[in-house]
């Protein structure tokens, strides 16, 4: 692939709610940027980006996928996101590295659900954005109505800067707000052809006041285009370019653009924004870590010749291989190097770099800063890991991810396949940073856990058609968690003795705490120096994440909560690493038992779509699924209603709703936050108070 320089590079993510038109967007960008010779169709189950059977079956995106292709002298890096809620940390460790996005939005849907989620994330991550009004031929779509949603309900300043010709059915082509012409897309070659004519008469008003909107919105935010305007300058389309370039890369701008990208209108233009008004990895801050060792801030300037700094951002396993995704900051990497991974103080050998088409891979000896490569042979790299040279290292800013909220127990279908399916978890585990498995410890099962039915179900055929493997397994149920209710202290010796050679000692003080807000048990070491030897504060720390697995009311995991080693004490010749760690253990034991153990259950956030004529009967379904309704607003001849309600209560709900609506109505659920649960139910579900 052709060289360029850092000013040409455009990360590029594609995110949207599910059925916005992400893949069929993305499929776009690659034909007509010469990357593929043929349309792909999400219908046909023949996109590069959707390469995974299951994708192509059930006609929704899984995983997030990585290409690259050429505009206009530019390189685009492209990763399209899914849109299903399930599947949220396909777009988290995305948005995590890239440096612009698109959001895609139905041009009759509008703003829906998912939009909100994936536009968070990228507020999250500081990513300037594009917006792109898809579908414009469909009956119902309104490109203004979904510019003027972008603004209330995502709270941007949309900016039209192409406007549509025709509507629905009459859809025809676009007019660039800038040049003041008129854009068709030749049907004979799947609008590859673009004819740029003058606008016709009876759109010129409405274009000129798009426009006049469009330059005022730029002046108004813009210094040194302020009083031009307020003066009457006539700005040139070079400066108005300019001005929607620095204020989309401030986050102050989202250009807005409009097309149909199956019916193959629109998308060129979309293209040459990404190239005028997203960064390129020169136009973003430097990249800030921290000095693993003194934790002081280390900064990375996007520079080949300065030291390594890359993160790994997924990790895609099958039964052939394990492909590594990093982004690179600066420096250099190149295959066949070794690099330094702080997280576990541990050198690693690059045995190849690649690039990435979908699934398929193209080989190269190196890659430099803000480009997207996957890595072979990291064998201990976990998501969120920095790579770094070990003589100037650097840990970047990890990434954090929900809690799953869904479990099913899984076992072999045979005993010969037992150790097969442990193999495969922790392969999946590795892979996918919300999808956790555990044994436990009273009935010996293996208890997997997910974001949502869908995400389990793609998980249990993953391991049958990607590993060969078959398993039993049982039906979804409420991952509930536990926390404490107060403070409490523990202490715990372990002492064995041998009666030739060294013993085993370890001996730990630790001190227990609500920690509302932060996922799992945060462990930090307060003890005096000299209260244990450093290189066992490894095996403490693991023994206290350990006990946390099991909590102390009805054996669920904890989360919320602090443990803060207080002080333990050493032997001079017996000190073990399989002692401090069981020490640490049983005196977090102890110090949950006294805590005040509570019982929570995952709460999350519901988005009901439904005709007016059905909303009644909605609403009394969800109050009786415990549901805490927060509003319901009026959007056409629909109704959306949003609140808060228990998983453990939504099981099957997309079904119920399709019988209450006559299959019109929609629904999207999203993890919000764990609360206690209630006494009755408690008592039901553990026999006993909690």
């Amino acid at each position: 692939m052709p060289a360029v320089t850092l000013d040409r590079i455009r990360n590029l993510g594609i995110i949207a709610h599910i059925d916005a038109g992400k893949t069929t967007t993305s499929e776009r960008i690659l034909f007509y940027t010469g990357r593929e010779h043929k349309l792909g169709n999400v219908d046909e189950g023949t996109t590069t980006t959707d390469w995974y059977f299951e994708e192509r079956e059930r006609g929704i995106s899984i995983f997030s996928a990585a290409t690259t292709c050429y505009w206009r002298g530019h390189r685009i890096n492209l990763i399209d996101t899914p849109g299903h809620v399930d599947f949220t940390a396909e777009v988290e460790r995305s948005l995590r590295v890239l440096d612009g996005a698109i959001g895609v939005f139905c041009g009759v849907g509008g703003v829906e659900p998912q939009s909100e989620t994936v536009w968070r994330q990228a507020d999250r991550y500081s990513v300037p954005r594009l917006a792109f009004v898809n579908k414009l031929d469909r009956v119902g779509s309104n490109f203004a109505k979904v510019v003027e949603q972008i603004r209330t309900k995502l709270k941007a300043n949309a900016v039209a800067v192409t406007w549509p010709i025709g509507e629905e059915a009459e859809f025809r082509g676009v007019i660039d707000l800038i040049e003041r012409k008129a854009m068709y897309f030749s049907e004979e070659d799947d609008g590859a052809t673009v004819t740029v004519e003058e606008i016709p008469p009876e759109l010129r008003d409405e274009a000129e006041v798009a426009r006049a909107e469009m330059v005022e919105s730029v002046a108004n935010i813009t210094p040194w285009m302020e009083e031009g305007f307020l003066s009457g300058r006539v700005f040139t389309n070079d400066e108005i370019r300019k001005g929607l370039r620095e204020n989309t890369i401030a986050r102050r701008i989202v250009p807005v653009f409009g097309g149909t990208s199956l019916r193959n209108k629109g998308v060129q233009p979309l293209l040459d924004g990404v190239i005028h008004y997203l960064p390129s990895p020169l136009d973003m801050p430097p990249v800030r870590g921290t000095h693993p060792e003194t934790g002081k801030p280390v900064t990375r300037k996007p520079d080949p010749n300065d030291s390594l700094s890359a993160l790994v951002f997924k990790i895609f396993t099958d039964e052939f291989s394990e492909l590594v995704y990093v982004r690179i900051y600066s420096g250099t990497l190149r295959s066949g190097e070794v690099v330094w991974n702080p997280r576990l103080g541990k050198r690693e050998r690059v045995t190849r770099l690649n690039l990435m088409h979908g699934q398929a891979r193209e080989a190269v000896d190196s890659a430099g800063p803000g480009e997207i490569v996957t890595v072979v042979g990291l064998k201990t790299a976990r998501t969120s890991d920095s790579l770094c040279d070990q003589k100037y290292p650097v840990a970047l800013e990890a990434m954090t991810f929900p809690e799953p909220v869904v479990s099913m127990a899984i076992e072999p279908k045979n005993t010969a396949d037992k150790d097969k399916l442990s193999e495969t978890l922790t392969k999946m585990e590795r892979d996918d940073p919300t999808f956790h498995m555990r044994v436990d410890e009273e009935t010996g099962q293996t208890i997997v856990s997910g974001m949502g039915e869908l995400h389990l179900d793609i998980i249990k055929n993953r391991m049958k058609h990607m590993y060969k493997l078959d398993a039993n397994v049982g039906e979804p149920r409420v991952a509930y968690r536990e926390t404490i209710s107060k403070a409490a202290d523990g202490e715990a010796e372990f002492i064995r003795k041998v009666t030739e050679g060294k013993g085993q000692y370890g001996h730990v003080k630790l001190r227990i705490e609500p920690d509302p807000g932060k996922a799992g048990v945060q462990v930090t070491n307060a003890a005096p120096e000299g209260s244990f030897p450093k290189l066992f504060w490894p095996s403490i720390e693991d023994g206290i994440k350990s006990a946390a697995l099991t909590g102390s009311v009805a054996g669920y995991p904890m989360v919320y909560v602090k443990a803060t080693v207080t002080g333990g004490s050493t032997h001079p010749t017996d000190g073990h690493e399989g002692a401090y760690n069981a020490a640490a253990v049983m005196a977090f034991q102890k110090a949950a038992q006294k805590a005040g153990g509570v019982v929570l259950e995952p709460i999350m956030k519901f988005d009901v779509v439904t005709p007016v004529g059905n909303v009644g009967d909605v609403i009394d379904d969800l109050n009786r699924r415990r549901a805490d309704i927060h509003n319901v607003e009026q959007e056409d001849d629909r109704r959306k209603v949003t609140g808060l309600t228990p998983i453990a209560e939504m099981f099957g709900y997309a079904n119920a709703l399709r019988s209450l609506t006559q299959g019109r109505g929609t629904s999207s659920l999203e993890p919000h936050d764990y609360r206690p649960v209630p006494e009755h139910v408690a008592k039901h579900l553990f026999g006993s108070d909690t």
